[in-house]
C-alpha cells in the first residue's frame, strides 16, 4: 500500500516562500531564489526586492531634498532682504549643498561596496569625459564663477558675444538680460537695433565654459563706473574758446556728484590693484581736422543709466551754444554766390 506524499513537503524551503510571493500579487511578483521582480510575466534584469528597496529609498531621498532646498530658499528669500548679492550667495549655497548632499546620498544607496563604487566611478568618470565635455567644461566653469569672483548677480558683463546684466547662474549656464550698442559696435554679432547700452528685451543663457574660451568683461564688480567720451565739431569761425568753456561747464555740472562718490571707489581700487591715478574729472582734447576743430571731452559715468547723462549733457550743451551763438559743424556746403550767366539766342531762329 503506497503512501501518499505532500507536494508542498518535497518543496525547499525557498520554493515554497517563492510561491507564497507569487500568490501575494497576479501582474507584480517576486520570483526565484534571488526574488527578482516579474511584471505581468516578464523578468526585469537586475531587479530584486534589494533593488527595488534601494529605488522606492532613492526616490523618497530625493524628494525630500527637493522639498528641503525649496524650504531653505524661502527662507533665504524670506528673511535674507532685498540684497541682490545675500540672497544670490544664499542660492548658490544652498544648491551646491543640494547637490553634494544627493551625490553622497546615491552613492551611498546603490554603491554599499567600496570595490564596486571604485570601479563604477571609474566607468563614469571615463563616459563623462569623452562624451560630455562641454558639460563638464561648464560645471567647471561654475565653480571657477564662484570662486574666482569673476561676476555676481546684478553685475553687468560681456561674455562672449553677448553683454548686459547677470540675472541668474546655474551649474551649467549664465542668464543675462541683454542690453544694446553704442553706434559704433553695431557690427558685432548678434545684430542689435538698441542704439545704446540699454536693455533690448531678450534674455541669453551662455553655457559657463564661455569663460575658458573668452575673456570676461565685467563693467561694475570692483569699480562701478566707466570712462565716457563725447565728440564736438566747432566751426573754425566760431570762439572755440567760448565754445569749449560751455561744454566743459554742462558736463562738469551734470558729473560733479558722480565724481565724488565715485572718489572713494577709485581709492579703495588703488589699495586692491597696482594701477596709476586715473582723473575723475572732466577733461578736454583738441584736435584739428580739414572741416572744424573737434573737442573731445572724457569724463566718469555710473554704468547704468549713461544713455539719461548723456541726454542731459546735450540739452545743456545746446542750450549754452545756442546763447552764445554758435552752431555744432558739419559736413555740409553753403552756396554763397553764382557765376554770371550769358544767355545767347539765333536771330535768324
Amino acid at each position: 500500500m503506497s503512501q501518499a506524499t505532500d507536494p508542498a513537503a518535497e518543496c525547499s524551503p525557498s520554493t515554497r516562500r517563492a510561491s507564497k510571493i507569487n500568490m501575494a500579487g497576479p501582474f507584480i511578483t517576486f520570483t526565484g531564489e534571488q526574488h527578482n521582480l516579474t511584471i505581468g510575466g516578464v523578468k526585469l534584469l537586475g531587479m530584486d526586492q534589494g533593488s527595488v528597496r534601494k529605488l522606492v529609498f532613492t526616490l523618497i531621498f530625493f524628494v525630500f531634498l527637493f522639498a528641503l532646498s525649496k524650504l531653505l530658499r524661502w527662507f533665504s528669500h524670506r528673511f535674507g532682504g532685498t540684497r541682490q548679492k545675500t540672497a544670490f550667495w544664499a542660492r548658490q549655497g544652498i544648491s551646491l549643498t543640494t547637490f553634494l548632499v544627493a551625490v553622497l546620498g546615491f552613492f551611498s544607496i546603490w554603491f554599499d561596496n567600496p570595490a564596486r563604487l571604485a570601479t563604477g566611478f571609474g566607468l563614469v568618470s571615463a563616459g563623462l569625459a569623452f562624451a560630455l565635455q562641454k558639460v563638464v567644461a561648464s560645471f567647471a566653469g561654475y565653480f571657477v564663477i564662484l570662486r574666482g569672483k569673476t561676476f555676481n548677480v546684478g553685475d553687468r558683463i560681456k561674455m562672449g558675444p553677448v553683454r548686459g546684466d547677470v540675472i541668474a547662474l546655474n551649474f551649467m549656464q549664465t542668464v543675462i538680460m541683454e542690453m544694446g550698442e553704442t553706434p559704433a559696435e553695431q557690427t558685432e554679432s548678434p545684430g542689435m537695433w538698441v542704439e545704446a547700452r540699454q536693455y533690448s528685451g531678450r534674455i541669453v543663457t551662455v553655457s559657463n565654459s564661455q569663460i575658458f574660451d573668452d575673456p570676461v568683461y565685467n563693467y561694475s564688480r570692483d569699480f562701478p563706473y566707466i570712462w565716457e567720451e563725447m565728440h564736438f565739431p566747432i566751426s573754425f569761425k566760431d570762439d572755440r574758446y567760448r565754445a569749449e568753456a560751455i561744454i566743459r561747464d554742462a558736463i562738469t555740472r551734470n558729473t560733479r556728484e558722480i565724481a565724488n562718490l565715485a572718489e572713494p571707489e577709485l581709492a579703495r581700487l588703488k589699495e586692491r590693484f597696482f594701477i596709476t591715478a586715473a582723473d575723475i574729472n572732466p577733461h578736454s582734447y583738441m584736435r584739428i581736422t580739414d572741416n572744424w576743430i573737434e573737442f573731445t571731452f572724457r569724463f566718469l559715468a555710473p554704468v547704468q543709466n549713461v544713455r539719461a547723462l548723456k541726454d542731459r549733457i546735450s540739452r545743456d550743451i545746446m542750450d549754452g551754444l545756442d546763447a552764445a551763438g554758435i552752431g555744432i559743424a558739419s559736413g555740409t556746403y553753403e552756396i554763397v554766390g553764382l557765376p554770371p550767366i550769358r544767355l545767347e539766342t539765333d536771330r535768324a531762329g
